[in-house]
């Protein structure tokens, strides 16, 4: 093939026609329609996928064979009608208006060519190999995952809009965050991040990306929770990309509501990239299923550090309880469920460090937990999973 000149066009609100309506020609047209174009299609009769468009109004379609003057005011024309002759015709009306023209039958007579394109955010990535689709394809697969997972340098390094991306960070295990939440980091100008969050990430941040801390320990907070609302504000508005990195779910017990509430109100440009959460993920991952057919079938889910937690309606409530930040006080914790009604053989289990190489789980009842989790030197960040499921560590999970 003759030598090949990339460029990317534009073409919003500009006249593309194409001309089939199969299935090769229904993939250019959504690709065309993602871009904004105004696609019209000629083609005698359409494949579903192109029906549902035309009668959506997403396209202009000419029901009927190819004719003469169809390619008026095109800037751009895609021909896939699976007949050679019909190709070669309109290719031929493209050269003689000097209008580029993508032939899908035969890429060698063509003026034009469609590259397989990997796509993240506002980066985008074209991939041409020598008029061998397939393998373009399948460098197109790679370089898409490497995107999503932000494995490529993806960060900007001129000014623009900034944006904030409330990241959860998952349990604990950094292999555990969502590809969404990775390329998040990858992009990042300053990292908000939290304690409990998976701080090896911020070992494959770029350099020059600022990190600052936020962590909250019981009594020892590095920020309050109205100056990360600042900052996160401040930065945004500053042109950066700020990324709040939290362990678990933004929305599960971490003031994501109050930080996203606070970008809302400032204008400023946020999104919320779901985690997932320790209040499920630490049990699981010491064989611990918080719902199990004829054990538990509803979980409740307990900030368990609040002084106003009412115990007497936890007590009774049916299925599997889980406490978030309860070792601190655990045996006053168990006094009061037992105390309002919970059965004293309750199994329970504290699981440390779940997900991490320092995972170990405790098990016992809600009258012996506590003294043995004094016994063994059990310490935050533990999940504490008090219900029938919990007996369930001991054949399903490990210590």
């Amino acid at each position: 093939m003759s030598p090949r000149h990339p460029l990317l066009l534009d073409v919003t609100g500009r006249l593309v026609v194409v001309v089939g309506g199969g299935p090769v020609a229904a993939r250019r047209v959504r690709s065309l329609l993602t871009d904004g174009g105004a696609v019209r299609v000629v083609a005698p009769a359409l494949c579903e996928d192109l029906a549902d468009l035309a009668a959506a109004g997403a396209v202009t379609w000419l029901a009927r064979e190819y004719a003469p003057g169809d390619l008026d005011g095109a800037w751009l024309v895609h021909t896939a009608t699976g007949d050679p002759r019909t190709d070669a015709t309109v290719s031929a009306d493209a050269e003689a208006a000097r209008t580029w023209c993508v032939r899908a039958d035969d890429a060698a007579s063509s003026t034009a060519w469609t590259p397989a394109v990997a796509r993240a955010d506002d980066v985008t990535v074209a991939v041409s190999a020598g008029g061998d689709p397939r393998r373009a394809l399948a460098l197109r697969a790679a370089l898409q995952t490497l995107l999503d997972t932000g494995a490529l340098p993806v960060r900007r390094h001129r000014a623009g809009a900034g944006h904030v991306a409330l990241v959860g960070g998952g349990p604990g295990d950094p292999g555990l965050i969502t590809t969404r939440g990775r390329r998040a980091l990858a992009e990042a100008d300053v990292v908000v991040v939290d304690r409990l969050a998976p701080r090896a990430l911020l070992d494959e941040l770029e350099p020059g990306v600022e990190v600052v801390e936020a962590g909250k320990a019981p009594h020892a907070h590095t920020l309050t929770q109205d100056e990360i609302n600042r900052l996160l504000v401040e930065r945004a508005r500053a042109g950066q990309r700020v990324v709040r990195l939290k362990g678990g779910d933004p929305f599960v017990l971490g003031r994501g509501g109050e930080e996203l509430a606070a970008c809302l109100a400032a204008g400023v440009d946020v999104e919320v990239v779901p985690g997932v959460t320790s209040a499920i993920a630490v049990p699981g991952a010491a064989g611990v299923p918080v719902t199990h057919r004829d054990l538990a079938r509803q979980v409740t889910v307990v900030s368990a550090h609040d002084a106003d937690t009412d115990w007497e309606t936890l007590a009774r409530l049916r299925g599997t309880l889980v406490l978030l930040m309860g070792v601190g006080r655990l045996g006053e914790h168990m006094d009061r469920l037992v105390g309002h009604g919970l059965a004293a053989t309750t199994p329970v289990a504290v699981v440390e460090d779940g997900t991490l190489p320092t995972q170990r789980t405790t098990l016992g009842t809600a009258a012996t937990i506590a003294d043995r989790a004094r016994e063994v030197g059990v310490r935050n960040p533990a999940v504490v999973v008090v219900g029938d499921v919990a007996a369930l560590a001991a054949t399903l999970g490990r210590s």
